[in-house]
């Protein structure tokens, strides 16, 4: 199966409806971060067809659960990712991609020239010292840190009702047990990834 084949299938099994020309610019996407990665090393995962599961379809795995999201910032987000992938499939997202590596903040400032990501603005810096004139709707982060740690590093960038996400492996139970008294669970839906043979969740934070 080809990458683009695999992405459909993988979209389809979702059960997600994206714009037209989404899946296009994810693939471009796939081809520039294989390119880079080449050169700079930035995701340990080499293969196109992994980088679909492991990156745009695990991306994408969390759309559903966005709602009504209308500003996201992506926390640590490396390639970009999950960030990204989710500003191409949702273009009325308003994002805010923060990464301090300046190599991976650097190639995602391509890929929004090359892709044509209006709705994107990269941070390269560290989160702590982001000092946004909004805050936002929801804040979310994929392999960034423990929970205690995302809560005491971007609570900070979050309204008032909005949301933490934190995306997970196994169920983080001593994470969860160990979170700060101001900031309670919300939700823990697990993530079925098509062709990622490994469990997933996405960990729904609220202040208390």
């Amino acid at each position: 199966m080809t990458p683009t084949e695999q992405l459909a299938a993988g979209i389809a099994a979702l059960g997600l409806a994206l714009p037209e020309k989404a899946e296009e610019k994810l693939l471009a996407y796939l081809a520039l971060l294989s390119k880079w990665n080449r050169t700079y090393n930035l995701t340990a995962v080499r293969d196109e067809a992994a980088m679909v599961s492991h990156h745009l379809l695990d991306s994408l795995a969390v759309l559903p659960h966005l709602g009504a999201t209308g500003t996201l910032a992506d926390v640590g987000s490396g390639a970009g990712l999950p960030g990204l992938p989710l500003a191409i499939a949702r273009p009325a997202l308003e994002l805010v991609s923060i990464e301090a590596n300046q190599k991976k903040s650097a190639f995602q400032q391509q890929a929004k020239i090359e892709l044509g990501l209006a709705n994107v603005a990269i941070h390269c810096g560290r989160v702590e010292d982001l000092k946004p004139a909004t805050l936002f709707d929801a804040v979310i982060s994929r392999a960034f840190s423990d929970l205690a740690e995302f809560v005491r590093l971007a609570g900070q960038l979050v309204r008032a009702g909005g949301r933490l996400l934190a995306m997970k492996g196994v169920y983080p139970e001593q994470e969860i047990a160990a979170l700060p008294l101001d900031w309670r669970l919300v939700a823990v839906p697990a993530l079925t990834v098509p062709g990622l043979d490994a469990r997933r969740h996405l960990i729904i934070l609220e202040r208390a």
